[in-house]
């Protein structure tokens, strides 16, 4: 069954996280594609690059105060319908960046969906050379899965030795240009599906809901 705007009363949000500390860094130019792949399918995107991640300060969880540029993206991704995170691979491992923004989402666990539950979690990795590509993101699939997102069924391992982002709207490789644009697509997929799904398990409710209200009504008005 084929989802269109219609199907939802909103647009669904598709948050993306990711970058580096240097600017226009490939990691961030290929969650750019991602988002822009998610946004062809109809959902907004918002984006949360490398600047902003280096503005968030330590999490420190013992602390009750929060930043303004943490309360942001906590905010966000509490409203967000799925969420697309791109890290570079250092060390085999996720950049400290990343992972201090995905720490950051330890606030969402009072609620009513805490953590990144009932979302899809689009997950990229820029990695120099192949190995660390696949070894990251499998653990950044890993770090979703804790967080109790659903990974898309696609992920996007990127040798930027053998890629290029000549630009922000440019890759050297049509190939991987499509794969990015798949794991935007997916995230959005199941962003209007959830939604849908949401709607229509609603609906028998509201209706019962708006039943009982006018059966008060006529026996009001008797």
């Amino acid at each position: 069954m084929s989802l269109s705007l219609s199907d939802t009363p909103r647009r669904p949000l598709v948050v993306g996280i990711g970058g580096t500390t240097r600017a226009a860094s490939s990691t961030e130019r290929a969650l750019g594609f991602a988002l822009r792949g998610a946004e062809h399918a109809g959902v907004r995107t918002r984006l949360f690059g490398g600047a902003f991640l280096h503005s968030l300060p330590h999490y420190a969880p013992e602390s009750e105060t929060r930043t303004d540029e943490q309360l942001e993206l906590i905010e966000a991704v509490r409203a967000a319908d799925a969420v697309i995170i791109a890290t570079p691979g250092y060390h085999g491992g996720v950049s400290g960046l990343v992972k201090n923004a995905l720490d950051t989402l330890e606030e969402l666990r009072a609620d009513a969906r805490p953590y990144l539950d009932g979302r899809a979690v689009g997950c990229i990795v820029t990695a120099y050379g192949w190995q660390a590509a696949g070894s990251v993101l499998t653990s950044l699939r890993s770090i979703a899965h804790a967080l109790r997102g659903w990974p898309t069924p696609f992920g996007a391992g990127i040798n930027t030795l053998e890629t290029r982002f000549e630009s922000a709207q440019h890759c050297s490789d049509p190939k991987v240009i499509e794969q990015l644009s798949t794991v935007g697509l997916q995230a959005a997929q199941f962003a209007l599906a959830f939604n849908a799904h949401r709607i229509a398990t609603s609906a028998p409710a509201s209706d019962a809901a708006n039943e009982a209200h006018n059966k008060n009504r006529l026996s009001l008005a008797v």
